[in-house]
């Protein structure tokens, strides 16, 4: 995720109809699809002209605009988002402390590894796929953990997004030779970047061949659902829990005033093997279950696997 800002503080007084063209305006230059980058900006200045916006509360223009900008195809990476706390010129700075401070109280991204009975690894990553920059050496060491295990729970329940260069760092360790993953088109229909798993990782790779399931939860969003998608699209695990969030573009913000950012999709996701991505309607589980009894249903899953592959 990228936040851009501008290089001026910004006035503390709300002037909705200043915050309102300002988002109207980058949503126009920027939003993925430029047809409806059209349609949602007209939207907000009638809006705005009919004085339909709180003018008090930004927390409360936050809420009605972003109902606004979601209304023609419920893109969730599209928002108003409100920052109790002023961001200025410098909220890129403070944004990257606040991920900072979750990465360091998550061990990395990575709170839980385990071996449960029957032999089977667990491994959760939350609450993102941190940049790779940081997360590659914790990330290295509890899929080097788990690397002998003869199945794998990968927990992502809790996951909210991150990193596409870390969702292939993991990949990495769980699929055999180099494989493309992911590809991201502009608004042009451009490839703006395309993602495949790196040829060396360090450490010991689990493997491609092993038992794998993945966890998820309708809270499971972006960069986890990425994760998920990619591997269910490969054939490599089986998807248990809930049916995810539905988000796919990744997006970059700009402050439009001390306490707002506008939240703009920039791109969109392709996988190589579906066409297609997640957009909307989530990632669909293999085993639908709520999401408190995934894990049980996992492994229950796993210990018959494996019990199957030493019958042979």
């Amino acid at each position: 995720m990228t936040t851009t800002t501008p290089s001026a503080p910004l006035s503390t007084a709300l002037d909705a109809a200043t915050v309102v063209d300002a988002t109207a305006e980058l949503l126009a230059e920027h939003y993925v699809f430029p047809e409806v980058a059209a349609e949602l900006a007209a939207l907000l200045r009638r809006r705005s002209a009919a004085g339909a916006y709180p003018t008090q509360s930004a927390a409360e223009l936050a809420e009605a605009v972003t109902a606004d900008l979601r209304s023609l195809n419920g893109d969730l990476h599209l928002r108003l988002k409100h920052h109790e706390e002023p961001v200025s010129s410098g909220q890129g700075e403070a944004l990257m402390a606040e991920m900072r401070r979750k990465f360091d109280a998550s061990l990395g991204g990575v709170p839980r590894v385990e071996l449960l009975e029957g032999g089977v690894a667990l491994l959760e990553i939350a609450p993102a796929m941190f940049p790779v920059d940081w997360a590659a050496e914790p990330l290295a060491a509890a899929l080097t953990l788990v690397a002998p295990a003869p199945a794998l729970v990968l927990d992502l329940r809790r996951n909210t997004g991150g990193d596409p260069e870390t969702v292939a760092f993991i990949c990495a360790y769980l699929l055999d030779g180099r494989t493309h993953l992911n590809t991201l088109l502009k608004r042009q229909g451009e490839v703006a970047e395309q993602f495949w798993t790196p040829s060396h990782v360090p450490g010991a790779r689990f493997g491609g061949s092993k038992p794998l399931y993945v966890l998820t939860s309708g809270a499971t969003f972006s960069g986890g659902e990425e994760l998920a998608y990619d591997l269910q699209q490969l054939g490599r695990a089986q998807i248990v829990g809930e049916t995810t969030g539905g988000g796919a573009h990744p997006r970059k913000g700009w402050t439009v005033h001390p306490h707002l950012e506008a939240s703009v999709p920039v791109a969109r996701a392709v996988n190589p093997v579906s066409g297609t991505n997640w957009e909307g309607v989530g990632v669909r589980p293999d085993v639908p279950c709520d999401a408190d009894e995934a894990l049980d249903r996992a492994l229950a899953l796993a210990r018959a696997r494996l019990a199957e592959s030493d019958a042979v």
